[in-house]
């Protein structure tokens, strides 16, 4: 059900300025909205219908997650090719990504390629959550580390990540990972045994999809972030009390050290919170925001990790991942 983006998004890729032969499928996963006929018609605006192939979804098997197993069936479809650049249908690309992304690819024959797009920062909401997002994002799956051969840690961006098809092959394909619930780190981690990989920023690309409320960021986190910390109550509890330590406990003390005028400590908590804000400020800046966002990181590192308490204690209570009506348990396993 992407109607609303579907249209965008298509028309972007099929007017990217790819010297190469560019083919679009789009994988339907039984939608209610006329995605489908919307796409088409986009198709045809851009007068590049013999270049877009829509598919039907099928049923969703056991054990397979939903995202995954629409990305297994547009990659059978497209058993021809030798590159496979995954997108969401909510997202639009400018004109030159894909010539960026195979540069990148062959540059250092990688196995995968991939760009996080900016995400939509216009609300109260967006403003104070969504360059966090990013921030924490780096700081969980640090840039130079995933693109080192040498190291183990892989990461990649859901939203833009192009692939070559016979590594995935080779590494098992989609089967490999069909009840993974973050798709997109799962399957670099899978293609990283394969061959180098590479992550960035994307300035070029964009998402569609706003969060005007607090609520609707609240969802898309908590719906994978006890995924992230492999179920695991003790990372849970290591978590929080790092989230607490890192961006709380400075803040307390500074308001603690200026009421009893601790002075030593006063200036060392300032310190600290100013490399805090400093290390942030990029995520700000990315988002072309005012510098005084930086301030209120406290805020959402609390926001954060408390949505990260809620998203274990849905898993607890057996509600699982949910996602457009879907409920998954930890085995990927619809309900």
């Amino acid at each position: 059900n992407e109607a609303e983006g579907i249209g965008p998004c298509v028309t972007a890729l099929l007017r990217q300025n790819y010297p190469g032969e560019l083919r679009v499928i789009v994988v339907d996963d039984q939608s209610e909205d006329g995605t489908a006929q919307r796409a088409k018609i986009a198709a045809e605006k851009a007068g590049a219908s013999d270049r877009l192939q829509v598919l039907s979804g099928t049923t969703l098997p056991e054990a397979w997650a939903g995202k995954v197993w629409a990305m297994h069936q547009g990659a059978l479809a497209a058993e021809d090719v030798s590159l496979l650049w995954f997108t969401d249908a909510d997202i639009v690309h400018g004109p030159d990504v894909l010539t960026r992304l195979v540069a990148l690819q062959q540059r250092g024959n990688r196995a995968l390629v991939s760009l996080m797009v900016m995400l939509s920062c216009h609300s109260f909401w967006e403003r104070l959550l969504i360059p966090p997002f990013i921030f924490f994002f780096q700081m969980l799956y640090p840039f130079p580390w995933v693109n080192d051969p040498r190291r183990k840690l892989a990461g990649a961006a859901g939203g833009c990540m192009l692939l070559r098809r016979d590594l995935l092959m080779q590494a098992g394909g989609f089967a490999a990972m069909r009840g993974a619930l973050i798709d997109d780190c799962t399957l670099a981690a899978l293609l990283k045994t394969q061959g180098p990989i590479w992550l960035g920023l994307g300035t070029e690309s964009y998402s569609l999809r706003d969060y005007r409320f607090l609520g609707e960021i609240w969802r898309m986190v908590t719906r994978s972030a006890y995924v992230q910390l492999e179920f695991s109550p003790w990372r849970l509890l290591t978590a929080t009390v790092a989230m607490l330590f890192l961006y709380a406990v400075p803040l307390i003390l500074l308001i603690a050290g200026c009421w009893e005028q601790q002075w030593l400590g006063l200036i060392l908590s300032a310190l600290t919170l100013a490399l805090m804000f400093r290390a942030y400020l990029p995520s700000v800046r990315l988002y072309a925001q005012n510098g005084l966002w930086v301030l209120t990181l406290p805020l959402a590192a609390l926001l954060y990790t408390l949505m990260t308490l809620d998203s274990a204690r849905r898993h607890y209570l057996g509600k699982g991942g949910a996602w457009k009506g879907r409920h998954y348990d930890q085995s990927g396993e619809k309900s």
